[in-house]
């Protein structure tokens, strides 16, 4: 996607990174340049340098991913800039792939913007009103997922809740580089741009985007703690359930044995009522056993019918 802007106070063109001839004469500018020429053909992640060694001829420059795919590595989108005081120089940025990006209104923000630096913000904020605009999408996933584990909490569920908690740090992943870069612009330009309105203004968008993540964030780990503690609280049933099952069942098991050992001489084995014998002896302990285990209240309500509106069902 091809970006140029001129003003008679600044411009801004855009690096075509296979144009030898282009990235010859740029890296003969300034020395800077040909560092930044070089990162641009192999940087494909998130970096940020800057030159400060003499007044009024401060440069920023490196690479900012802008999008990122939830769910591949290596499906995300980089751009490059290199910005001065009179000029900003991008490449691979192609802002077609930001389905709310309004470019037209950009550039017509830019055409109103005294300084390049202002028209980086632009830029920027243009970015991160794309970026507002999913998170947006990402209340509506959080608020189906937390009413989703009340309804119907299973595996699946579990599955819903890593996934979403994944895809908020990526966007986190996305944001912080943006806060570096709002903060890199007023050390290497110093005070006087912060007086700008397309600072200020995207400055409040990345605080809003920031704010928004912190508070999601804080959401996720209340939701997967609530998790947690139904999972636990579920486990500690069926294990407990399995326990007095088990117990239950002792006299069963232990008589049982007893009297299907295959010694020769077992007098109980003549008897004429033995069956009715064992059966009653069988079932009086199980009910004493019982009984002795209520007492001491280690039944609880474990064996209880759950009410269909128990957040544990």
């Amino acid at each position: 996607m091809e970006h140029s802007f001129h003003s008679s106070q600044w411009k801004w063109k855009e690096f075509d990174i296979k144009n030898d001839a282009q990235a010859k004469e740029l890296a003969k500018k300034h020395h800077t340049c040909k560092k930044w020429v070089r990162d641009v053909q192999k940087n494909d992640t998130n970096s940020l340098e800057m030159y400060t060694g003499m007044p009024d001829e401060e440069v920023l420059w490196g690479s900012l991913v802008y999008l990122q795919h939830a769910d591949e590595k290596d499906n995300r989108h980089v751009f490059h800039f290199y910005l001065t005081r009179d000029q900003m120089i991008t490449a691979n940025l192609d802002l077609s792939k930001l389905d709310y990006a309004n470019v037209k209104a950009m550039k017509e923000k830019m055409h109103h913007s005294e300084t390049p630096i202002e028209g980086f913000f632009v830029l920027i904020g243009e970015i991160m009103a794309h970026f507002l605009i999913e998170i947006d999408t990402f209340e509506v996933k959080l608020r189906d997922l937390l009413w989703g584990i009340k309804e119907r909490n299973n595996t699946s569920i579990l599955d819903r809740a890593a996934n979403t908690d994944h895809e908020l740090l990526i966007w986190k992943n996305l944001i912080i580089p943006m806060m570096e870069i709002r903060m890199a612009v007023e050390e290497a330009f110093g005070d006087e741009v912060i007086e700008g309105r397309q600072f200020k203004r995207t400055k409040r968008r990345i605080e809003r985007a920031r704010s928004l993540i912190r508070e999601y964030e804080e959401e996720i780990d209340a939701l997967l703690d609530l998790e947690n503690v139904v999972s636990t609280h579920r486990g500690n049933e069926i294990m407990k359930t399995l326990t007095v099952i088990t117990t239950l069942f002792t006299p069963v098991m232990a008589l049982g044995a007893i009297w299907g050992m295959n010694f020769k001489h077992m007098p109980e084995l003549e008897w004429k009522y033995g069956y009715l014998f064992s059966g009653v002896l069988i079932g009086l302990c199980t009910v004493a056993l019982y009984i002795f285990l209520k007492k001491k209240g280690w039944m609880g309500d474990i064996l209880a019918v759950r009410s269909k509106k128990s957040f544990f069902k």
